[in-house]
């Protein structure tokens, strides 16, 4: 047996407990040991593992097992793992910031692609370059003296003085949302602050920053998942100006965090949260076909793009009935119909059928036959047999004068597809649930579990399956996303934030049941656990105060344009 340090050793003369990892290493040691000081007797890197999962429940590596336990340390590659270093790096940034600048109030807004979060000053003048500077050589300093994170337990009275005396409303508002008699805190350098989840044990986990400098406030970079280190820093103006634009939505709505959606529920004023937001969607929609139609004898190829749970389906329904206002008719074309025969289908990593790639598609057909229509010629579209594998022959079609040809799919915003179309023929779309209603100026929503909840309800509501089986697939459908469609974001010539700021409350209702029902032994329950306590911090809201035509609908069922297929194919 291996390792003999930091007083875990195989025969200890007390009541001791037993690791083992998956490697097939076990360690032993006296009742007490942390999870840091079992993994770190593993002699790698002391700050490479950030956490653990132990017997299938999710730890901080401060925690101390009570029996014989399996464990799998987590480093920041892992989803949960980099979930806890940025959590962290975000305690270290407010506390660091408010020693220097205690009047500065530090609110972290949204994920930018190439890692980090975009941050603002409220208030107050935003940071120079060198106050930037100045904050992260401190955070630096904080880093390289290895200061604890502590976890600690306060009064719910006490915690509410802590924010009242800081003017923190927005924490303060849902401090009776947790539940109980006390409160969870954590503490950094005497800063006691209100985080949702795990935390590294101590600063010096925290290594890889960078504070970068753009437009209206300023970068917190953390390392990217994928490689475990920072990336080079890159411009998404569009997607930042669709966040600022919902950010806008958000104030004239004056909900900005949980706590005033709960505020507006329980007050009876819901009803027109709901419609104003659904007004603004409808007016983002029909902003987006007057541009198309402005350009209505040249646009002749709309591509929809954006990842699971976004709404598509039900965006390019509206966008199309927008379009029929204008004249224009949408021809609708099923991307699934140019997939390749089953056994020229590529393989993933692990063997398995690759329906998500690029390269699933017969690219050169489609491109043919897409700028054959275009050309106004009659085409033979193929018809794809999924009981057999099998493309056979389709019906013939031509494309109307008045037509526009919209075809959704997570490839279309690839210039691979429609490369033979001329660039100005080609209108491109991105549509994501891109949250940025926070839980505090310090915790976010994740799109990705706004996503991942929709799912889970839909999943349940249309495909019979169980909330497990939803979560044991999503990270597949997250790798393919990174791969497929995040990388091509910036080629879109609109973006459309399908998010909706009263969605949770909706879901809620819905999802709730289905992940209460995750087993606590199943991995699944790690996440399943993350998104009930986001959900416990919400208000309920009644699903019928949802328009019929609602992207909502697409996911809890009674959508009015469930049947309408505006200009499908037959055959």
């Amino acid at each position: 047996m291996k390792g003999m340090k930091e007083g875990i050793h195989p025969a200890a003369p007390r009541a001791t407990v037993q690791v083992r990892f998956a490697d097939g290493l076990v360690l032993e040691g006296p009742l007490g040991t942390t999870l840091e000081a079992f993994v770190r007797a593993r002699g790698e890197d002391p700050y490479r593992y950030v956490a653990a999962i132990a017997n299938n429940r999710l730890r901080e590596l401060t925690y101390q097992p009570v029996c014989d336990e399996h464990v799998e340390p987590l480093d920041i590659t892992t989803s949960e793992g980099i979930r806890i270093y940025r959590r962290s790096l975000a305690f270290l940034l407010v506390t660091a910031a408010y020693e220097l600048y205690p009047n500065a109030e530090i609110f972290i807004d949204y994920a930018v692609p190439y890692g980090g979060y975009f941050c603002q000053v409220i208030g107050e003048p935003q940071f120079s370059e060198d106050e930037l500077g100045e904050i992260e050589a401190h955070m630096r300093a904080i880093v390289e003296a290895d200061e604890p994170i502590r976890r600690v337990t306060v009064s719910i009275e006490e915690a509410k003085r802590i924010f009242e005396g800081r003017k923190e409303y927005d924490k303060l508002q849902l401090v009776d949302k947790r539940g109980g008699e006390d409160f969870i805190m954590y503490e950094l350098r005497g800063r006691k602050d209100v985080f949702y989840g795990y935390m590294v044990p101590s600063s010096g986990y925290l290594r890889q920053f960078a504070l970068v400098p753009t437009e209206g406030g300023f970068i917190l970079q953390y390392p990217r998942r994928q490689h475990g280190t920072l990336s080079e820093p890159r411009e998404a103006p569009k997607l930042a100006a669709i966040f600022r634009e919902y950010g806008d939505w958000l104030r004239l709505l004056r909900i900005e965090h949980i706590g005033q959606i709960n505020e507006v529920i329980r007050s009876g004023d819901a009803r027109e949260t709901v419609l104003v937001s659904e007004a603004l969607h409808e007016r983002k929609i029909a902003d987006i076909a007057a541009r198309i139609a402005e350009r209505k004898e040249e646009i002749k190829l709309v591509l929809i793009a954006g990842p699971s749970s976004s709404g598509k389906t039900t965006f390019s329904k509206r966008l199309a009935i927008q379009l029929l206002t204008h004249g224009i008719r949408p021809f609708t074309l099923e991307m699934d119909r140019y997939f390749l025969d089953r056994e020229e289908t590529p393989r993933d990593e692990q063997g398995e059928y690759d329906f998500e790639s690029i390269e699933a598609l017969d690219l050169g057909l489609l491109n043919r036959q897409l700028q054959g229509l275009i050309d106004g010629e009659e085409v033979q579209l193929p018809q794809f047999n999924f009981v057999e594998g099998k493309r056979g022959a389709g019906p013939v079609v031509t494309l109307a004068k008045d037509q526009v040809i919209l075809a959704e799919g997570i490839h279309g915003l690839n210039p691979r597809l429609g490369a033979a179309v001329p660039a100005e023929r080609v209108f491109r779309i991105y549509i994501s649930a891109l949250t940025q209603l926070n839980i505090d100026r310090h915790n976010r929503v994740s799109t990705t579990d706004t996503r991942l909840i929709r799912r889970i309800v839909r999943d349940a509501a249309h495909r019979g399956w169980t909330a497990e089986e939803t979560l044991g697939m999503w990270e597949r459908v997250r790798v393919g996303e990174k791969r497929n469609i995040f990388p091509y974001q910036e080629n879109a010539d609109v973006m459309f934030n399908s998010a909706l700021v009263y969605e949770l409350a909706v879901l809620k209702h819905l999802a709730m049941p289905l992940l209460l029902r995750v087993r606590s032994s199943s991995r699944a329950s790690i996440t399943a656990k993350r998104l009930l306590a986001l959900l416990n911090l919400i208000e309920e809201l009644s699903p019928e105060l949802v328009p019929d035509n609602s992207i909502l609908r697409e996911f809890i069922g009674g959508s009015i344009l469930a049947d309408y297929l505006p200009g499908k194919v037959r055959g």
